[in-house]
């Protein structure tokens, strides 16, 4: 156990550094070093010495690559857009310019693809529309324009479907009104408009009904007083005796 927890320390004859580095207190063996292979410690050394971090964007060490790509000038990234590593490539993408992250749409890695779909520019997102994984299809589809929404209203899965309900624009929700999540038509019984809502008076989920009575004309409602539901009910009795005092 003693062995597991015990620090990592290089042996500072290996590091070039050594002469101007340690000497200047800039690292310290054991918790500011780059050639620990500790990610901490590298990222303490890089912190301080970020004059060098260029050095190592093609060091055999994974971690040490990915950490020098936090602190090495931007111009020098391009180096690293077909690393083998996805820890690389995913750093790599956290500091490029937004309009330069074409390159990484198609990455074999879905996280490297999601931080491209929230950061690239809005002209270029559409790129990842189709993507095959969900997480990446979701986090475009919180960012397209709502008016570009209308190719995930089939959209296999239930997530991205509710947010588009909760994103079209209001005059389309009627084309997800019979979609087959009731999750999915609750949010639409809640936005869509008055009118096209009294189709949803008749769905088979519950809660579908009690937001739709809550925005239905109040000449729909006098059928849904015999809802078997007592909160549906509820909603309609009230509704229609404020009615009657108006």
């Amino acid at each position: 156990m003693a062995e597991q927890n015990q620090v990592p320390i290089a042996d500072c004859g290996l590091c070039r550094f050594r002469s101007k580095t340690l000497l200047m207190g800039r690292c310290m063996p054991g918790d500011t070093c780059v050639l620990a292979e500790s990610g901490r410690q590298i990222d303490r050394f890089f912190r301080i010495n970020p004059q060098y971090a260029e050095l190592f964007l093609h060091d055999r060490f994974w971690e040490r690559r990915a950490i020098a790509v936090r602190y090495a000038p931007q111009s020098k990234l391009s180096e690293l857009f077909d690393d083998e590593d996805e820890v690389v490539r995913r750093a790599v993408t956290f500091r490029l310019p937004a309009h330069q992250l074409g390159s990484f749409v198609n990455d074999s890695d879905r996280e490297v693809r999601m931080t491209v779909a929230d950061r690239i520019d809005a002209a270029q997102l559409e790129q990842l529309a189709d993507d095959p994984d969900y997480i990446v299809r979701l986090t475009v589809a919180k960012r397209l324009p709502p008016g570009r929404l209308f190719r995930y209203i089939k959209d296999p899965d239930l997530q991205i479907r509710k947010v588009i309900a909760e994103r079209l624009p209001e005059v389309s929700l009627g084309l997800m009104k019979n979609d087959s999540a009731a999750e999915v038509r609750r949010i639409v019984a809640r936005r869509i408009d008055d009118e096209e809502v009294i189709e949803m008076l008749q769905d088979e989920d519950w809660l579908v009904r009690y937001h739709a009575v809550q925005r239905a004309p109040l000449s729909a409602l006098v059928d849904m007083q015999s809802d078997e539901e007592p909160d549906v009910r509820a909603v309609v009795e009230e509704r229609l005796a404020n009615s009657i005092g108006d």
